[in-house]
């Protein structure tokens, strides 16, 4: 079983920045980054393997998806943060190729979360 554990949320101002981390217990083919609003599905933010970055067109510019050589961490770095980036923050990981990085339903194996918080 996978295992994944997201870290880095928090509260910011409107323009701010924050980074957020996943560790990940074993190597993942694909790993992506995903939130949930209030009242809302969720939605795929970043995803990443080994050919493909993929960006949901909301933060296209502002937010980065990295993944060190060791494969076993992931970022996501968040700039200008606007409150609509308000939202629980999940990564997923799954061992195969995946036809989209940013279908939340093509992941196997989820973090629990972290909350990211903007106020205007």
């Amino acid at each position: 079983q996978v295992q994944l554990v997201e870290s880095g949320g928090g509260s910011v101002q409107a323009g701010g920045s924050l980074r957020l981390s996943c560790t990940v217990s074993e190597y993942t083919y694909t790993m992506g980054w995903f939130r949930q609003a209030p009242g809302k599905g969720r939605e795929g933010v970043a995803g990443i393997d080994s050919t493909r970055i993929t960006y949901a067109d909301s933060v296209k510019g502002r937010f980065t998806i990295s993944r060190p050589n060791d494969k076993k961490t992931l970022y996501l770095q968040m700039n200008s943060l606007n409150p609509e980036d308000t939202a629980m923050y999940y990564c997923a990981a799954d061992r195969r190729l995946l036809s989209s990085l940013l279908a939340p339903s093509n992941y196997n194996y989820w973090g629990q979360g972290t909350q990211v918080t903007v106020s205007s």
